[in-house]
């Protein structure tokens, strides 16, 4: 179901901007809603966020499907396919893959996911390189980036979340476990 009102921070990550931004446009008035009553929050009902979108060309295509966007990354074809089927018969998901570094940064530009799906050791790079790479750049700054790897070593661990991943699942995994957590980070449950 197509939401009709939304929060400053929803439509920061629709629009694929900072809250900040979204609050100064607001309060100049050239993005139209109101206030709720007794409070200083601020609430842009659906057509003010539509005409604003194509007043600055942001893209309507993340507004439109409610989906949330998945970019799975990884070079074993068997798991790029499990993941694709997967959230796309769940409903809840848009997804994209890639399974290079390279093609995860082209990717991600295009696609503009709200979570990454990340193999740590793939054909070019490094998982943690991807992510210092995404997270270098503001437009990217609420995606959540899962790193899904063999990779037992804590202090290799620690090094991924320190460049930017949110979380770590370790191979095998639960592909229950996977959509669980990337529920519970977009506030889907």
């Amino acid at each position: 179901m197509l939401k009709s009102v939304y929060t400053t921070g929803e439509v920061a990550q629709i629009c694929k901007v900072s809250q900040q931004t979204v609050i100064r446009c607001f309060d100049s008035g050239r993005l139209k809603g109101f206030r709720v009553p007794g409070s200083r929050f601020r609430r842009i009902p659906r057509d003010s966020l539509v005409t604003f979108m194509k007043e600055n060309e942001i893209p309507l295509d993340h507004l439109a499907s409610g989906r949330k966007r998945v970019l799975v990354v990884d070079d074993d074809q068997a798991i790029v396919d499990m993941f694709s089927e997967l959230l796309e018969r769940d409903g809840r998901f848009e997804v994209r893959t890639a399974s290079t570094g390279y093609d995860a940064g082209m990717a991600t530009q295009q696609f503009h996911p709200d979570v990454m799906l990340l193999d740590f050791k793939l054909p070019d790079v490094n998982g943690n390189i991807v992510c210092r790479t995404i997270r270098n750049q503001p437009e990217f700054e609420h995606m959540k980036i899962i790193i899904i790897s063999g990779v037992a070593d804590p202090d290799e661990i620690a090094e991924l979340k320190s460049a930017g991943a949110d979380d770590f699942i370790r191979k095998p995994f639960e592909i229950e476990h996977v959509i669980n957590r990337m529920s519970e980070m977009l506030n889907l449950n």
